[in-house]
């Protein structure tokens, strides 16, 4: 039965390969869609890319930041842009591998089927930030303070669904505690908070508590991934508690294009990427973030989102991980 995706994906491809031929794509503005808000690790990410990608394609990338619904707002408008090159995303674990395991049945588009990485540009290790006025200073001291003030500590994330949430939801399940879940738009807002006192800690990148970090009105309590990050040298990895040793949970940022897009432009914009973030300025201002540069080719990076998914999905379920959660 022909849908009318197909339609639009046997057309598209019909009219672009005789203006590839010329070398006629991009011969307008390209759409990078971000769907969390200004100051955030993926707009951060996406205007470190947008401008090589205009140097090298000859055209505007304009990023748009679409928010709302944890990231599916901007991932359902990519799912149903023509497939033609000219709207990407650029998407991170939550509205790529993550929300299909939490709102089941209920997101209009689906990412396994209607959305293709083009790249996977960047892991993001969380770090766990805490207010510096708070009554624990290492994973040890949270944890039995969580255990004797059950459901009196409240965390931010950027949003329901995504890794920040699953890092949470993931620690406290690991642990033995149960804390309060404050969900933000953006990691801008759920970083401030932590700051103000609003939460008295939270889950979030690098990029995005930077600048508290380093004013000290954030700790970097400990980072999500199983080594230490560089740029925090004397933040431990959550793994190194004893009884957490096996916890792990690392985001990552990539390029995303509608399915349909003719494989000679998905290849052309995989190229273009992959040739920007060797310059090394490029990779030293990503890595400056917290945010480790990857080179992975069109066919890897859609295989890692692929895994990753199964991944998500599996600890959603061992850690009965909800939308309330």
């Amino acid at each position: 039965m022909l849908t009318r995706r197909t339609l639009l994906a046997s057309a598209s491809a019909a009219l672009a390969a005789p203006a590839l031929a010329q070398g006629g794509y991009p011969n307008r503005p390209i759409r990078l869609l971000v769907p969390y808000a200004a100051g955030g690790g993926q707009d951060i990410s996406a205007r470190l890319l947008a401008e090589p990608l205009r140097n090298a394609l000859g055209q505007p990338v304009v990023v748009e930041n679409r928010t709302g619904a944890s990231g599916m707002i901007a991932a359902q408008a990519l799912s149903t842009a023509a497939p033609d090159g000219y709207t990407l995303m650029l998407g991170g674990a939550g509205e790529t591998a993550i929300n299909h395991h939490l709102f089941r049945g209920r997101m209009a588009y689906d990412p396994m089927r209607d959305i293709r990485a083009v790249m996977v540009v960047v892991k993001v290790p969380n770090v766990l930030m805490v207010n510096p006025q708070a009554p624990f200073s290492t994973v040890e001291q949270l944890v039995a303070y969580a255990k004797a003030n059950p459901g009196s500590l409240s965390y931010s994330s950027s949003g329901i669904g995504n890794p920040q949430h699953l890092a949470g939801a993931l620690f406290d399940y690991m642990a033995g505690i149960r804390t309060i879940h404050v969900p933000y738009r953006g990691s801008g807002q759920a970083v401030i908070d932590i700051a103000g006192g609003q939460v008295q800690f939270g889950y979030n990148s690098l990029a995005s508590g930077l600048p508290l970090i380093r004013e000290g009105r954030i700790k970097a309590m400990a980072v999500t991934s199983k080594e230490r990050m560089p740029q925090l040298p004397d933040s431990p990895s959550v793994s190194e508690y004893a009884p957490l040793a096996s916890y792990e949970l690392v985001n990552f940022f990539g390029v995303f294009a509608p399915t349909g897009v003719p494989d000679v432009i998905m290849q052309r914009l995989q190229d273009v990427i992959a040739t920007a973030l060797v310059d090394p300025e490029l990779r030293g201002r990503f890595e400056n973030q917290g945010l480790l540069v990857q080179n992975m080719n069109l066919a890897q990076s859609q295989a890692f989102v692929a895994n990753e998914a199964a991944k998500f999905g599996r600890i959603v379920e061992e850690a009965k991980i909800t939308v309330e959660s």
